[in-house]
């Protein structure tokens, strides 16, 4: 039986942490035991279901519990490890391998990968609300709509694009579309005969795209500053694809010189443009973002922006846009005239009530807090478990940062360890196109937007025990 002593000067959720500990280290816990609810332990010793959670979370970052979707803590393995440990609150990493790791990538616990997130955040109930009345009161919806998506949405997003981003167009500009990739193969064929320069690293599947439409693609390597103009103009490219707000993977955002220097590069000969997919703009947790390439060169610059709803909604939902200067649109507009819009008149309809009624402003700042909290935690759960010269970059925005660990042995290596415990994740290399010695040693991806809160401790946890081993396997 368990019991706590208020009086004593240590908090009671390091007292009940102890406890636990001491009992799981001892066997009187059997690994695969589930630790009991949360509620049912604080009403059993009367104290608060904060106290038992922190004290569960602690020992889930020590390696002694694990966390299941939905069914609770459960008694890690521990390699057969007696001793208690010492009284203090910083909990160190775990230094033993447990039992049941994980040997291949069909048994992944927690999905690191930069494409994933968490479900639960989704506003099901509102978004089902207005989508049922839709389909009930407005049955005109079964039929086709405009090839460049419902005006009233395009309209929305406008606002919203103007008053958020800095954007400067008219509803007339918006295309809506079910994805970038299906975007950027329209805008191939509007710039056919092109050469576009590509970040590297950067997108692959952005490359892909543009290659398989008949755009050749010339990787330039980024520097601290973005894509560099020298460089940009020795490769001969009249496009130029960038992620000026929150380069992908690096994290790198485009400073203002750089930026006039990109749209002077662009103004300089006919027929140049650049390509500016916004990504991950939403999630800047320090400062707002600096203003969009597109809202810098004004409505008729040679700017095309786009932009997705994928992480502020959801992926599979499959809505996107862009925006086009007078130009191009007419073009468009000639040359697609016989298309049908892509995106479901319902999905459309139902994000425009959603955006017109203020829900999407309110659900993005709940997610940009909920993700800032996060990354916040798992930055810390890996400080305190890894090696001191550990680093992370691009936390300051977006829903990934680079992991760097010196002497870790290389990305290889802490990728296939962390699989080993149950985590997916990349390599940086992974997103270089050429030139991939010129990567940063010892340094991997790690995205946190699937992970659920509750699931941080653990997959620190789990990280901090295949590198800590494979380094000390290392010296």
């Amino acid at each position: 039986m368990i019991e706590l002593h208020p009086e004593k000067k240590m908090p009671l959720y390091e007292q009940l942490y102890n406890a636990l500990a001491q009992d799981i280290r001892s066997g009187a816990l059997q690994p695969g035991k589930a630790l009991p609810g949360r509620r049912t332990m604080a009403a059993q010793l009367g104290i608060s279901t904060n106290t038992v959670d922190t004290a569960y979370q602690m020992l889930a970052a020590e390696g002694l519990a694990v966390t299941r979707p939905r069914s609770g803590f459960f008694v890690q393995e521990t390699g057969g490890m007696l001793h208690t440990r010492p009284q203090h609150s910083v909990v160190p990493a775990p230094k033993a391998t447990p039992k049941n790791t994980v040997s291949n990538q069909d048994d992944i616990l927690y999905d690191l990968s930069t494409g994933s997130i968490d479900t639960s955040l989704f506003p099901a109930r509102s978004w089902g609300r207005i989508q049922k009345e839709l389909m009930y009161q407005r049955p005109e919806l079964l039929q086709r709509g405009d090839m460049q998506g419902d005006e009233n949405l395009r309209a929305q997003i406008a606002a919203y694009l103007g008053e958020y981003r800095g954007v400067d167009c008219t509803a007339d500009q918006v295309v809506v579309g079910a994805g970038v990739e299906y975007l950027l193969g329209c805008l191939a064929h509007l710039f056919a005969g092109s050469t576009a320069a590509v970040e590297n690293p950067g997108y692959s599947r952005t490359r892909a795209v543009l290659e398989n439409n008949g755009i050749p693609c010339v990787p330039v390597e980024i520097d601290e500053s973005g894509l560099p103009i020298r460089a940009l103009e020795q490769s001969g490219a009249n496009l130029c694809y960038v992620t000026p707000s929150h380069h992908f993977p690096t994290g790198v955002t485009m400073p203002a010189p750089r930026r006039a220097q990109l749209l002077a590069w662009a103004a300089a000969k006919p027929g140049r443009f650049i390509l500016e997919d916004d990504y991950d703009s939403e999630f800047r947790f320090a400062t707002r973002p600096l203003p969009s390439l597109q809202g810098m060169s004004g409505a008729n610059g040679p700017v095309v922006y786009l932009t997705t709803f994928s992480k502020s909604l959801a992926p599979g939902m499959r809505i996107a846009c862009m925006v086009l200067p007078q130009g191009l649109l007419e073009r468009y507009q000639s040359d697609f005239s016989m298309y049908a819009n892509t995106v479901s008149r319902y999905e459309q309809q139902t994000l425009c009530e959603f955006m017109a009624n203020g829900y999407f402003a309110r659900h993005i700042a709940r997610m940009r807090l909920t993700y800032k909290r996060r990354m916040e935690a798992f930055a810390a759960a890996l400080h305190a478990g890894l090696d001191p010269d550990l680093t992370l970059a691009g936390a300051h925005s977006g829903l990934h940062f680079l992991l760097t660990l010196p002497g870790a042995g290389g990305e290889q290596a802490m990728v296939q360890a962390a699989a080993k415990q149950g985590v997916r994740l990349k390599g940086l290399s992974e997103y270089y196109m050429q030139d991939a010695a010129h990567c940063r040693p010892d340094t991997v991806v790690a995205g946190y937007s699937g992970l659920q809160a509750e699931d941080i401790p653990a997959a620190a946890a789990a990280l901090s025990r295949a590198w800590r081993q494979m380094s000390h396997s290392i010296i």
